[in-house]
């Protein structure tokens, strides 16, 4: 029979002798779960690989723009984009052939071509002509072959290659060649470029977002969420939704899967990191089970916030911030309280992320702790400097 319980330890921030201790063995590193989606994290996640192979990403599948939305249109699958970037960016750098399988994993077809000439590049991919595939050492190269082909033959003979991700490709046509389910083609992916981690979406579903607006707007889909693609919006967002389609407002929900509740609640470490605040961050936390898996895990929980602007926070200070991600973790669960859905702000010790209200972090149960993880872009935080913060706590 087994028990678990908290125990305390003293914390020095950052703990260089722990973190040497994991950049020396980092096949024995720690559980660190991260909750993002988008490519903010992507740098981050390249570095932390030196110091633990066991962190797991929970990234959102539910983007609907750029070159995604014409795959999600064609196939009505989840958004693949987040996935193959993480994936890439926890690859095994060693590997043989590894550059080669980024190279080709990161390109995209020209934007400006015409459509023969991008079909013509599509089909020398797939016959292994393509500069960019010949390079690289098989099995990788026949089963990269082997998905894109796949893509090849079922989209219809309009679709619109300009700017198509041969990544986002290679991963549609493998989610197409294991009966629509995403998690056999990450797996196999993951075996063949030596992933030091785990990446996987939170859910398997092809969903997309909905938000009503303070001015009482709705707003279907990502794309037109984070104003990267269109204007920004014009009124705070009031609250947020996982939605059927892109025409009507159709709420629904789907209840995570056991790997992933599973990854959640054994975790040695929870990290809420920076990315776009609503749709990258709080749209993780939406699905049923996430919430009470979090609360369940009585390991340290922190949030490291955003630097500089994000078009989705506009209206929101840092402790509304918090508050919202608690209570999205809350809404999940039946115990009023933070209930451990955050212990840790995690904050530069130079940067102005505004006022903090020591009343609200107090009844939360919420600790602010202050190190340096800024260098010299006071807008982008270093990513070693937040690695060895965050593997401090573990």
């Amino acid at each position: 029979m087994t028990s678990s319980m908290r125990i305390w330890r003293r914390m020095i921030m950052p703990d260089l002798v722990r973190v040497h201790r994991y950049q020396s063995l980092p096949e024995q590193g720690p559980k660190v779960l991260f909750f993002s989606g988008g490519s903010a994290l992507n740098k981050i996640s390249r570095v932390f690989k030196e110091y633990t192979h066991h962190s797991v990403h929970l990234v959102t599948p539910f983007d609907s723009g750029g070159s995604s939305a014409r795959l999600r249109a064609e196939f009505d699958i989840p958004a693949v984009g987040d996935l193959r970037s993480r994936l890439m960016a926890l690859a095994d750098e060693t590997v043989m052939g590894q550059p080669e399988v980024y190279d080709l994993f990161t390109h995209r077809l020209p934007q400006q071509a015409e459509p023969l000439v991008l079909r013509e590049q599509l089909q020398q991919l797939v016959l292994g002509e393509h500069p960019l595939i010949e390079c690289i050492p098989n099995p990788m190269k026949a089963l990269i072959q082997t998905q894109l082909a796949v893509t090849q033959a079922r989209i219809h003979g309009d679709f619109d290659l300009r700017g198509a991700s041969i990544g986002n490709l290679i991963m549609a046509g493998g989610y197409l060649n294991n009966q629509q389910q995403l998690d056999p083609i990450v797996f196999l992916f993951s075996r063949l470029v030596k992933a030091l981690g785990e990446v996987k979406t939170t859910l398997d579903a092809s969903l997309h977002l909905g938000v009503e607006l303070d001015n009482g707007d709705v707003v279907l889909g990502q794309h037109r969420i984070t104003g990267k693609e269109t204007d920004e919006l014009l009124s705070p967002i009031k609250r947020m939704w996982l939605n059927k389609g892109l025409r009507n407002i159709m709420p629904t929900n789907c209840h995570i899967a056991d790997d992933r509740k599973d990854a959640i609640e054994s975790a040695d470490l929870i990290c809420y990191p920076p990315g776009s605040f609503y749709s990258s961050l709080l749209a993780n936390l939406l699905p049923e089970g996430v919430g009470r898996s979090i609360c369940q895990n009585p390991n340290p929980k922190v949030y490291l916030p955003n630097l500089g602007t994000d078009p989705e926070q506009q209206g929101l200070s840092l402790m509304e911030r918090v508050k919202r991600l608690v209570s999205t973790v809350m809404a999940d669960t039946e115990v009023s309280g933070s209930c451990s859905a955050l212990d840790y702000l995690l904050l530069d010790d130079s940067y102005n992320y505004g006022e903090l209200d020591c009343e609200l972090l107090n009844d939360l149960n919420i600790v602010v702790i202050r190190t340096p993880l800024i260098t010299e872009k006071q807008h982008k935080y270093d990513e070693r400097l937040v690695a060895r913060a965050l593997l401090s706590f573990v």
